[in-house]
């Protein structure tokens, strides 16, 4: 099944706002001829400073096909998903485990560590907004202050000064932080921290590739490749030390929670 474009996306929407948007239709014969006149009352809804229901729904559309993107550089997934990855490399098994199996254990792990964050958007956001008690600026408000709280637990001082000073900002506030300077500075402590973790994985793994090579070499046999014999010793130290058991908690912990 071919996916459609972008672009088709968003006439759909913009042809399913229009046909959900209340119209008054009212016919009136007048000598003989019947005459229709079609009213679009482009309404804000139910609360007077709320957005309109096309707005509305454009956003949501938006955010859907933006949602890869947001669970995967506004949430701890970056973080895990290379940390995870630098496990099988250090370990030197091709393919085990696959990558739709880390994939998918750093979904649910990013699962469990936003899943405080995410309830506070619940209720303080989501829950106000289906009872019409708050706008849905409100709620966007509400929702992307936790998700700006969060963020910023994570990111470091300097990388936030750094994106301050790119936008020609002067020292601000935690509150006061605009989304375009906080993302790019969480995605870059993210990164500098994955790799960071990935470098202390590699080097045990490392020290036992040294010592398997120095070994065959002193033996003279300069033929067999030393990954062959690393690769048991490696597994055998990864299991015995419950490897997975550490690295998992160890990036849970790794979180300002």
């Amino acid at each position: 099944m071919r996916i459609l474009p972008r672009g088709i996306w968003a006439v759909l929407a913009i042809a399913l706002a229009v046909f959900f948007l209340p119209a008054e239709v009212s016919a009136q014969a007048t000598g003989g001829n019947a005459g229709v006149n079609l009213n679009i009352d482009f309404n804000t809804g139910q609360q007077g400073d709320d957005y309109s229901v096309a707005i509305q729904l454009l956003v949501v559309m938006t955010l859907l096909s933006l949602a890869p993107s947001i669970i995967m550089l506004m949430t701890c997934f970056t973080r895990i998903v290379i940390v995870l990855g630098f496990v099988g490399r250090a370990l030197g098994t091709t393919g085990v485990p696959s990558n739709q199996i880390i994939v998918g254990i750093s979904l649910f792990l990013t699962f469990f560590i936003m899943g405080p964050t995410w309830n506070k958007i619940h209720d303080e956001a989501l829950v106000p907004y289906q009872e019409h008690s708050i706008t849905s600026a409100e709620a966007f408000n509400i929702a992307s202050g936790h998700m700006r709280s969060f963020m910023v637990r994570q990111t470091s001082q300097n990388d936030i000064e750094f994106f301050l000073g790119l936008a020609d900002m002067g020292p601000t506030s935690v509150g006061d932080l605009p989304m375009r300077v906080v993302i790019p500075s969480f995605i870059l402590s993210e990164l500098r921290r994955a790799f960071e973790m990935g470098f202390l994985i590699f080097v045990p793994f490392l020290i036992i590739d040294f010592i398997v090579a120095s070994t065959l070499m002193s033996m003279g046999m300069m033929m067999m490749p030393p990954v062959v014999i690393s690769l048991p010793f490696k597994i055998l130290l990864f299991v015995l030390v419950d490897g997975w058991t550490l690295v998992v908690k160890s990036l849970v912990l790794s979180f300002n929670m």
